[in-house]
Formats: structure tokens, C-alpha cells, sequence
């Protein structure tokens, strides 16, 4: 049996005396202590009151020998792993009976206090017992809050892990395109832009993986810029067709012509409305229909996404939005969703200094979110285009990574700015060629088995012949402290996998 936790007789002394005449006495003893009492006649008593919770229990020796007494005795047994109600036994005077031998042989730590008792001494034992019991209770608390925490641990990472997945989908579907067919230059280089947006898509979650605590502690920093909002409901709609397109149901868009600008994070925005979509795809039937609608409303855009599914309850349209709340009903169990992501829709739209809403007329009836973000004017940033490439060409380049198809396609990449490039695929082999190709630009992986980066940049700083190369780290790890130690190891530059090409040529702008 399980005790409920946190309840206002959790540390009531239920009380077995030999006969009432004792159990008044007891009971107005402890009394005078400050201390509740149960009157508990029978062993059917107990486990009913155990079951509402209990700080210590007083049994009568006479009581044990009671047939009935194995129920109780069995209930001691079956406790919680962080429970174990202390259990005083008043002994009659003489001999130790075998009744107390045996519940002292079942449940092994019991006080035995002879009957007539001190009654300073059978105060301080309750008033030790009831000390032990509030530590278990401590324990019971930790032990929750450790299941807990371990719980939204595992719940968070795991939601990480179903937005991951979300724009590998398209992504696939454009790769099978590539190489089943021969696309003209216009469709290849709509399907190339579209993955590219949804690789920097997954580069900003995996980020977030890296730094869980900024989105449980709302640290997210974003990254503004002038933003077609529009284009933004298309990207979204991309990432989540999939998830529509499988179960059959029909999306939507009721879009304006022309454009609605916002000063927005462009990936974050396109994180709220795809797991605003997903939300509906999940939750409503096949074959429905899902419409997102995006109107401006003076100095607001209205995003809307309706949806035909099972609804909200009344009482529940606010509460969706708190930390794994999942609302339940009939059916919902099987629609997947782990409660975290219309909380993170809240918190993305209100840094956005927007507010999102839930309508629904009941279970069963759809259901309505609404997004309202202030329209607001910015210049547009200066950015690198194809035009910006860096010439490079007096340089020889080493690329070291044990990742055979990362180093081959980063040399492609390294060729296009008119380098020499070699590439090592280890630690060990870097060493032999550098003798060779005597290179003046090291790109290393730090994360190699074996010989890692750092120690390679260490022994290239050491040999008279590399001590003067720039290297730049490659690396998944971007935290303060793997960042002083790439920085201890000699690097002049530090970047995060997946490089991005802007990145990489700014860190290469500083080669001497």
C-alpha cells in the first residue's frame, strides 16, 4: 500500500491500546504534548487509517495475538520504498511472548516498551518516532522530486528529439527528388534553399539541446532582423505538411498579398507556428481540415489556426499552455505529444512582445489558437552573399576530421575559395602530411578518437615547421569551458558544426 502524499494526518499517532480505559490514557497524555491521536479498536482500523496517513504506530501486545493482526502486519510490509512507519509495541510485564518475536522477525526495526511505562520514556519514544517519520517524509519529497525532475528530463529531451525529425522530412523528400529525377536549375534551387533552411532549422535546436535550461528559464536569445511574416507561415507550413500530409488531412494557407513585415527571429517564429500546426494535425482526425489565416489589424498581424479535432474543455484553455499539461479525454492518449510544445509557443510569442490565446467550444468541437505580434519596420542587414567569397588562393589548407564525408565535403567547400587542400582523416595522418604539403591553414576537428584536436594543435605548435599555422577548431561542443580549452591548445579560431559559410570565412578573413 501506498500513503497519499502531503495530507494533514501525516504525523497522527494511531493508537491499539489493551482496552479503552488505556487508550484514554494514552491518548490524554499525548495530548498534553501536542501530539493527535487515532483510536484504532480493531485491525481493520489501522489499515484504514494508515491508507490516510499516520506519524507512528502504538500497538497493544495483546492486540498481535488476534488472528487479524496478519493484515496488519502485511500492510507494514508492503510500504514504499522511502517509508517505514515507526511501530511502538506495549508489552505486557514478564517474558517476551512469541507474538512479539514474530512481528519483530517481520518487520525488524519495532520499539518494545514494557507495560507500566515511564511516562517520560514512552513520550521521548514517541516523540523520536514521529522525528524518524519526518525525515522519511524528507526522503519521500526528495525521491518525487527526483522521479520529477528526471521525468521532465527525459519528456523535454525527448520533444527535442520529435522537432528534430520535423525537417528531416522535407529535407528527404527534395533529396529522393535530386536523385530520381533531373530537376531544372529553378526547382534545384528552390529544393537547395529549402534545405538550407531546414538544416539552420535543426542547427538552432540542436543548440537549444546544448543549453536546456535557457528555454526551462526563458534564456532564449533572439536573433532579430526584418522578417516576411508570410514567409515565415509558408516555412512552417513545409515543416508540418508531412505530419498532415500522413494522416490525409488538408492544409490551408488564407495568406494576404503582398508582405506582412515583423521585427522577428525568423527560425523561432517558424518553430511556433509548426508546432502550432503539428498541435492540430495531432489532435484532429483524418481527413479534416487545418486553415491557418493571417490578417493585420492596425499595428498587429493576427495568425490564426483552426482546427476540427477533439476541442479543449472549458476549464483547460489556459492551463494547455503550462509545462506538460496534456489535456485529457477520450483518444488523446494516443495522439502523441509530450506537453511541452504550446508552452514553448508562449514563450517564443510573448518575447516577441505578442500573446497567443486558446479558443475551443468543447470537447469535440475544434480548436482555435491565436497569435497577435506587433508589425514593426526595420532596415534590412547588410548580409555575405556568393559575391562576398574569399579568395584564399595563396593558401594551402588542411582539413583534419575523422568524419569521412564532413572532410570531404568541407575540402569541396575550401576549393571553391581557390585554396590548396589536403585532407587527413586523423590525427596521425595530419602529422605525416603536413611534412609534406607544408600547409599555412589548419581546419581541425576537435572531437577525434585517439589523438583529439587539441592535443594535434598542441604538437603543430610545437614543430618549427607548423608553429606559425592559423587553425581554426571544428567542433559540436560550444560551451565557456570547451572554449577556453580550444583556446589553451593554441587555436586562433572557434567554430560550431555545422560551419556555416559566412562563419568560416570571417574566421579565414584573419589568416596572415
Amino acid at each position: 500500500m501506498t500513503l497519499p502524499a502531503k495530507t494533514s494526518g501525516e504525523l497522527r499517532v494511531l493508537l491499539s491500546a489493551a482496552t479503552p480505559k488505556d487508550g484514554s490514557l494514552i491518548d490524554a497524555i499525548l495530548a498534553k504534548e501536542g501530539i493527535a491521536t487515532c483510536w484504532c479498536p480493531q485491525p481493520n482500523d489501522i489499515l484504514h487509517e494508515m491508507a490516510a496517513g499516520a506519524g507512528a504506530l502504538i500497538l497493544a501486545e495483546e492486540l498481535l495475538q488476534e488472528p487479524t493482526s496478519a493484515s496488519v502486519i502485511a500492510a507494514l510490509k508492503a510500504q514504499p520504498e522511502w517509508s517505514d512507519l515507526p511501530v511502538i509495541v506495549l508489552a505486557r510485564t514478564g517474558a517476551d511472548s512469541q507474538a512479539i518475536a514474530r512481528i519483530m522477525m517481520a518487520l525488524g526495526s519495532i520499539t518494545v516498551l514494557e507495560r507500566p511505562t515511564r511516562i517520560a520514556a514512552f513520550i521521548s519514544s514517541v516523540r523520536a518516532a514521529l522525528a524518524a517519520r519526518k525525515r522519511q517524509y524528507v526522503l519521500r519529497d526528495t525521491l518525487e522530486g527526483l522521479r520529477e525532475s528526471d521525468q521532465r528530463k527525459t519528456e523535454f529531451l525527448a520533444t527535442l528529439a520529435h522537432e528534430l525529425r520535423n525537417p528531416l522530412a522535407p529535407m528527404r523528400a527534395a533529396l529522393v527528388v535530386l536523385k530520381r529525377s533531373e530537376p531544372d536549375a529553378l526547382q534545384s534551387h528552390k529544393l537547395y534553399d529549402m534545405m538550407a533552411r531546414q538544416v539552420d532549422y535543426m542547427v538552432r535546436m540542436v543548440d537549444d539541446l546544448l543549453e536546456v535550461s535557457r528555454i526551462t528559464r526563458g534564456k532564449i536569445e533572439l536573433q532579430v532582423h526584418p522578417v516576411d511574416l508570410l514567409e515565415v507561415i509558408r516555412d512552417a507550413a513545409e515543416v508540418s505538411r508531412p505530419l498532415a500530409h500522413a494522416a490525409g488531412q488538408e492544409l490551408v494557407l488564407h495568406l494576404p498579398a503582398g508582405e506582412v513585415k515583423v521585427a522577428a527571429d525568423e527560425v523561432r517564429l517558424v518553430q511556433v507556428f509548426a508546432n502550432l500546426i503539428n498541435n492540430a494535425s495531432r489532435y484532429s482526425p483524418e481527413g479534416s481540415r487545418i486553415e491557418v489565416d493571417v490578417a493585420r489589424d492596425g499595428g498587429e498581424a493576427e495568425i490564426v489556426v483552426r482546427d476540427h479535432g477533439i476541442g479543449i474543455a472549458p476549464e483547460m484553455l489556459d492551463a494547455v499552455f503550462e509545462m506538460f499539461v496534456q489535456v485529457a479525454g477520450p483518444g488523446r492518449s494516443a495522439q502523441g505529444g509530450l506537453g511541452i510544445g504550446l508552452t514553448l509557443v508562449r514563450k517564443l510569442v510573448e518575447m516577441h512582445g505578442g500573446t497567443v490565446t486558446a479558443q475551443s467550444a468543447g470537447c469535440g468541437a475544434g480548436s482555435v489558437f491565436k497569435v497577435r505580434l506587433p508589425v514593426r519596420e526595420m532596415s534590412e542587414p547588410q548580409a555575405m552573399g556568393a559575391s562576398s567569397l574569399l579568395d584564399i588562393s595563396n593558401h594551402r589548407v588542411l582539413i583534419v576530421d575523422d568524419n569521412a564525408d564532413a572532410a570531404d565535403s568541407l575540402a569541396s567547400l575550401i576549393s571553391m575559395l581557390g585554396a590548396a587542400v589536403q585532407v587527413a582523416y586523423g590525427a596521425a595522418e595530419a602529422l605525416q602530411v603536413v611534412t609534406k604539403l607544408e600547409p599555412t591553414i589548419g581546419i581541425i576537428d576537435v572531437g577525434m578518437p585517439g589523438m583529439d584536436g587539441c592535443e594535434l594543435a598542441t604538437r603543430l605548435r610545437a614543430k618549427p615547421g607548423t608553429a606559425g599555422m592559423y587553425l581554426v577548431a571544428l567542433t559540436g561542443w560550444g560551451q565557456e569551458a570547451d572554449r577556453l580549452r580550444v583556446s589553451a591548445a593554441g587555436f586562433n579560431k572557434h567554430l560550431l558544426k555545422p560551419v556555416d559559410l559566412d562563419d568560416l570565412m570571417a574566421a579565414l578573413t584573419d589568416a596572415p
